[in-house]
C-alpha cells in the first residue's frame, strides 16, 4: 500500500471516531429521540364504568378512576444493613431503594448520603404498583410497624387491596398482597399487573445499550432492550419504535429489569406462576429543562400479569413476592435461595459458550482480590497465567511458523511450477507441507484458542460491579474508558489504554514472521487489524483493553525468548511422494551426470 493508501486508511479512521461527537453536534439530543406512535399513557385514560354487563362478567370495570378525597401524600422510610427503602401511599409501594455500599458516581470522593446509587428514582411509578383493567391503584393509607410497612386501599366497588413489605438482608423485601371482595356479591376481578419496576439508566451519559428487561417461563429465560424497542436493524439502524412488548400467553416465574451494574427482579412465591409479562418503554420522571442532559430519558416499565377471574362474596386472593433490588453481584445472586437462583446467570450475562469464561474469570479475579490484590493488579496477574497455560502451545506454533519459513524456497518452487493450475498447486502444496509435518494454521491456532478467553473478559467486564469504581495506574474507572482528557476541536476523547493495546499489538506483529504462502492482500489486512481492534476497543472498558495490552507485551516477551529456538533443517524440492532427504540425495546425483 502507498502512502496515500496509509493517508486515506488514517482520515478514515479518526472520522470514525469522531462520528458521534460529529452527529451530536448537527442533531440535538431531542431531535434524536424517535418519534412517538401511540405509545402507551403514563396515566392511561380511565374507563367509565359499565353498568349494562352482570357482575358475574371477569371483564366488568369495577373500579373508580380518582383518588379518595381525603387522600394527602405521605413517605416512609426502612433501613437495612445494605439498603434504605423510600414507600409511598400514591401507588402504595417502594418509591426507591438507595444502596448504601454503592455510589452513584464512583469518581465522587464523598460516598456518603449524598452519593449512593438509587434504583426506580427516576420512575413514573413505585414498585408492586398493582393495576387492575388499566387503571393503576393509588390512594392507600399507610401504616408503619416497627420492621414492616403495610398500605391499604378500600374500593367503592367493595374491593379491599392491601400490601405489606417486611425488607430483609441481602436487598430482598418480602411483600404479602391480599385482593378480597369485602360484598355479598360475585365480583368480576380484572386483569392485574404487578409492577416489577423500571429499567433506568444511572448517569446521564449512559447510553441505555444495557439497559433491558428479562423474564423466566417454566423452561427459559428470555430478554430484550432498547434495540428491541427502538426496532433497530443489525443493531444499528433504528426503524418504527415500537412502544409496547406484551406475553400475555407465557407462564412467567420472574421478571426483572436490569441496567450495566444493578438489578431489580420479582418473583411470586410458593410456586406461583403468573399469566404473562407486559413492559412498556415509557418517559421517565425527568424535568423536561433537565431531560435534553440525559443520553436515554426513557426507560422499560415491565409488570407480572395476571388473567381476570370472578372473586366469590367474602373471597380473597392472597399472593406472596420476593423484591430483589440491588447489585449484579454473581456469588451474592447465586447464594440466595429463590427462584431467581435459576436465570442468575443470564441476568449476568453469562449465558452461552463464552459465559462459562466469564464466570470462572470473575470468580478468579475475585479470589485474587482477597488476597489483597487491586483490580486492576489482579486483570494483570490472572493474563499471565492464561498466558502460562497457553506457552507450549505458542511454543510449538513459533516452532511450526519458523518450519514453515524455512519451507519457503520449496513452496515457492512448487507455486512458480503450478501457477497455470491453482487447484494442483494447493493440491501439492498442502502434500509437501503434510509430508514436512507443519500446517499453515499453526501461527492462528493459539490466537483463536485465546478467542473464548478474550470474548469471557468483555462479557465479565460488561457487568462486574466489582470493577465499578476501581482504579488502576492512571485509570479511575476500570468499568469505563481511561479517558485522560477531551481533544479541543475534534471533541474525541483520548483513552490511553486502547491506544497502549494498538502500540503493542502493532510491535508484536512485527516481531512475528509472516505465515509463508499467505496471500499478499491477506498480508496487508493483517498489519492494519491493531487499528481495528483500536477502533472497535476505543470507548469499552479499561479493564478489557488492559488485560489485551498485557496479553501483547506477553506475547513479544514469548516471541523473543524462542526467537533462537532450534528447527530441523529441510531439504529440496517437492516432486513425489518421498522425503526431502531422499529427495535431495537423487537430486544431487542427477546434477552430476548432467541429467
Amino acid at each position: 500500500m502507498d502512502r496515500t493508501g496509509y493517508i486515506i486508511l488514517i482520515a478514515c479512521f479518526v472520522l470514525l471516531l469522531a462520528w458521534g461527537p460529529l452527529v451530536d453536534s448537527v442533531i440535538s439530543p431531542v431531535d434524536q429521540r424517535p418519534v412517538p406512535q401511540a405509545p402507551p399513557s403514563a396515566d392511561p385514560v380511565e374507563p367509565q364504568p359499565e353498568t349494562s354487563r352482570s357482575v358475574e362478567d371477569p371483564a366488568i370495570t369495577l373500579l373508580e378512576p380518582e383518588m379518595p378525597g381525603t387522600f394527602e401524600q405521605e413517605t416512609a422510610s426502612l433501613e437495612t444493613g445494605n439498603a434504605v427503602y423510600w414507600f409511598g401511599n400514591r401507588d402504595g409501594g417502594i418509591r426507591r431503594i438507595d444502596l448504601k455500599h454503592y455510589p452513584n458516581d464512583p469518581s465522587l470522593e464523598e460516598n456518603g448520603e449524598g452519593n449512593r446509587a438509587m434504583l426506580n428514582h427516576l420512575a413514573e411509578r413505585s414498585l408492586a404498583s398493582l393495576k387492575m383493567d388499566q387503571t393503576w391503584i393509588r390512594g392507600f393509607e399507610m401504616t408503619r410497624e416497627a420492621e414492616s410497612i403495610s398500605m391499604r386501599r378500600q374500593l367503592e366497588s367493595g374491593i379491599l387491596v392491601t400490601k405489606t413489605f417486611t425488607p430483609a438482608e441481602d436487598y430482598m423485601v418480602r411483600i404479602r398482597t391480599r385482593i378480597e371482595n369485602t360484598t355479598e356479591n360475585i365480583l368480576g376481578l380484572p386483569q392485574r399487573e404487578w409492577l416489577v419496576g423500571t429499567a433506568s439508566p444511572m448517569t446521564t451519559s449512559d447510553d441505555g445499550m444495557l439497559m433491558e428487561f428479562m423474564y423466566m417461563t417454566t423452561s427459559d429465560t428470555e430478554k430484550q432492550g432498547r434495540n428491541w424497542f427502538e426496532n433497530r436493524t443489525l443493531g444499528c439502524f433504528a426503524g418504527t419504535p415500537r412502544f409496547l412488548f406484551s406475553g400475555e400467553e407465557l407462564p412467567v416465574r420472574w421478571g426483572s429489569v436490569e441496567n450495566q451494574f444493578f438489578a431489580i427482579a420479582l418473583m411470586p412465591e410458593g410456586g406461583s406462576v403468573a399469566d404473562g409479562i407486559r413492559s412498556a418503554w415509557v418517559d421517565l420522571a425527568l424535568p423536561e429543562e433537565e431531560r435534553v442532559l440525559w443520553e436515554v430519558s426513557r426507560g422499560f416499565e415491565t409488570s407480572l400479569v395476571w388473567k381476570p377471574r370472578s372473586l366469590q362474596p367474602g373471597e380473597a386472593i392472597e399472593e406472596e413476592f420476593l423484591l430483589y433490588g440491588g447489585p449484579k453481584k454473581y456469588e451474592l445472586l447465586s447464594n440466595l435461595d429463590m427462584e431467581l437462583q435459576n436465570g442468575v446467570v443470564e441476568i449476568m450475562g453469562f449465558g452461552g459458550f463464552f459465559g462459562f469464561f466469564a464466570k470462572a474469570l470473575l470468580l478468579s479475579m475475585n479470589g485474587l482480590h482477597a488476597m489483597g490484590m487491586s483490580y486492576g493488579l489482579t486483570i494483570v496477574v490472572i493474563t499471565i497465567i492464561i498466558k502460562l497455560l497457553f506457552w507450549p502451545l505458542t511454543h510449538a506454533s513459533t516452532r511450526s511458523m519458523k518450519r514453515m519459513a524455512a519451507l519457503q524456497p520449496q513452496m515457492k518452487e512448487i507455486q512458480e511450477k503450478y501457477k497455470d493450475n491453482p487447484q494442483k498447486m494447493n493440491k501439492k502444496l498442502m502434500e509437501f507441507m503434510r509430508r514436512n509435518r507443519v500446517s499453515p494454521l499453526g501461527g492462528c491456532l493459539p490466537i483463536l484458542l485465546q478467542l473464548p478467553v478474550f470474548f469471557g473478559f468483555f462479557k465479565m467486564l460488561q457487568s462486574a460491579i466489582e470493577l465499578r469504581g476501581a482504579g488502576f495506574l492512571w485509570t479511575a474507572d476500570l468499568s469505563k474508558p481511561d479517558t485522560l482528557f477531551v481533544i479541543p476541536g475534534i471533541e474525541i476523547p483520548f483513552n490511553l489504554w486502547p491506544l497502549l493495546m494498538g502500540a503493542a499489538q502493532i510491535w508484536q506483529m512485527k516481531l512475528t514472521p509472516a505465515s509463508p504462502g499467505m496471500d499478499p492482500t491477506q498480508q496487508k489486512i493483517l498489519k492494519f487489524m491493531p487499528i481495528i481492534f483500536v477502533f472497535i476497543l476505543y470507548n469499552f472498558s479499561a479493564g478489557l483493553a488492559l488485560y489485551w495490552t498485557v496479553q501483547n507485551l506477553l506475547t513479544i516477551v514469548q516471541t523473543k525468548l524462542t526467537k533462537h529456538v532450534p528447527v530441523t533443517p529441510v531439504a529440496a524440492s517437492e516432486s513425489s511422494g518421498a522425503s526431502p532427504s531422499r529427495k535431495s540425495g537423487r537430486a544431487g546425483r542427477r546434477n552430476r551426470t548432467g541429467n
